[in-house]
């Protein structure tokens, strides 16, 4: 496995021989001959769409895929210990909600240990975590100096190294849930045999704006992707807020990875490396809000693109050998290619277009992935939802999210040019949250 310590020079190495093959797969087409020329797109569009579609179409219903069989009452035995984590900072609007649903949840309490680190916060979120821990004795407050390193992983690293418990379970501060969450994740990941378990996000400001609407589409889609790659064989990933994560596995893997700018893409392939597997829950989910302006957007995706880069270039000799299975590496070929290979050699493709005058070579294999992206919306957004309503994909509304998409085609080759040219400083780009819904 690569070592965590990998710097953000060999990134830069790695992102700038990205951006040349990107580069050369999109301009190569236009010098051949007309009918030659969507060749390469059309052989495309058939394997990642053969690839998408049945991904998007696999059956959700299997046992370790759900919990609609598993009730706390029938938990054999006694309750692992948990520890919850939270880092926070600059978190006023949000931190006294958080705490007190915390002091709701349905768990033994000698087994449940509640800690929030303070991360350097300079608004009222050290006066309020003082007055909460009067009303809860049980959270334990940690606090960092601000820059003190790491980021969001420093600040975990912080109580990882001071608690205990079993299992670890990650919430973001703005985080929202139902009292027997803890019991029916824990059930799950014991159930399954899972090493981690990521919940469902669901975005409890939806009706905020059409922005944080289509964001709520964005996430449904997302976890029904992670299901579908799961149970094909491929590859589930840990999302930041809702991870249930086995503290041997974690500690195994070196703890949480202060290099880079999104811990859960990360640990999700450090995960994957050490042979534990990784499941996804649909219900319950976890709240949390969605981003109601572009602005805000734009800064979050600059950073879920950049770290999602950063562990294909940190780990990829892992992700070729032969510790995984055949399964796997397809899966993460393919979801790469997709997701990240894809936008660049689009954004390749029209300048090659502009500057030589001839018709784009991509388009088929676009029109592909945004028409099995529809899928997706289209079936996640119709499945039950033990959370907040999830938008009715309506065809103006389906119309509009795959529209939204477009995004990702003008923020990954910004973040991959950005990333190959400019010197990298690590910081925890946190998404402010307004304490909305």
């Amino acid at each position: 496995m690569v070592a965590a310590s990998v710097t953000a020079d060999h990134r830069r190495g790695k992102t700038a021989l990205f951006l040349l093959a990107c580069g050369w797969a999109g301009a190569a087409p236009h010098w051949l001959e007309v009918g030659k020329s969507l060749f390469p797109a059309i052989t495309l569009a058939f394997l990642l769409g053969g690839y998408g579609l049945r991904t998007v179409l696999q059956d959700r219903t299997k046992p370790n895929l759900q919990d609609a069989s598993i009730k706390p009452e029938t938990f054999p035995g006694t309750w692992p210990s948990v520890d919850v984590l939270v880092a926070a900072r600059d978190e006023e609007a949000v931190v006294g909600r958080l705490v007190k649903r915390l002091g709701t949840l349905r768990y033994p309490q000698d087994k449940l240990a509640l800690w929030i680190v303070d991360d350097g916060s300079e608004d009222r979120t050290p006066v309020l975590l003082e007055e909460l821990k009067q009303q809860f004795p049980q959270l334990q407050v940690l606090r960092r100096e601000r820059g003190a390193g790491g980021g969001k992983s420093g600040a975990l690293n912080l109580v990882l190294h001071q608690s205990k418990g079993d299992w670890l379970l990650i919430l973001d501060a703005d985080a929202q849930f139902e009292e027997d969450l803890l019991q029916r994740l824990v059930l799950f990941a014991r159930s399954g045999g899972w090493s981690a378990v990521q919940l469902r996000k669901a975005v409890v400001n939806a009706q905020h704006n059409f922005l944080t609407r289509l964001q709520a589409m964005e996430m449904a889609m997302d976890a029904l992707i992670q299901q579908g790659r799961l149970a094909g064989g491929g590859v589930a990933e840990l999302r930041g807020n809702g991870q249930l994560l086995k503290r041997s596995v974690l500690e195994s893997c070196g703890g949480f990875n202060e290099e880079t700018v999104t811990d859960d893409l990360d640990l999700s392939f450090r995960f994957l490396a050490a042979g534990a597997l990784i499941g996804i829950l649909w219900d319950p989910p976890v709240q949390e809000e969605g981003v109601s302006n572009v602005s805000a957007l734009w800064r979050q995706r600059q950073r879920w693109a950049e770290g999602g880069l950063q562990r294909f270039f940190d780990y990829w000799p892992t992700l070729i050998s032969g510790q995984l299975t055949f399964g796997q590496r397809r899966d993460l070929a393919c979801f790469f290619l997709l997701q990240y290979a894809l936008p660049v050699v689009s954004f390749w493709d029209l300048v090659t277009s502009a500057l030589t005058k001839t018709i784009p070579t991509y388009w088929p294999l676009s029109i592909v992935a945004f028409s099995i992206s529809g899928l997706a919306y289209w079936r996640g957004c119709r499945s039950s939802s033990a959370g907040p309503p999830l938008p009715r994909p309506t065809p103006w509304r389906l119309f509009l999210a795959i529209v939204y998409l477009i995004h990702w085609f003008v923020v990954i080759p910004w973040v991959t040019l950005r990333m190959a040219i400019m010197p990298k400083r690590l910081v925890w780009a946190k998404t402010a949250h307004s304490g909305e819904g």
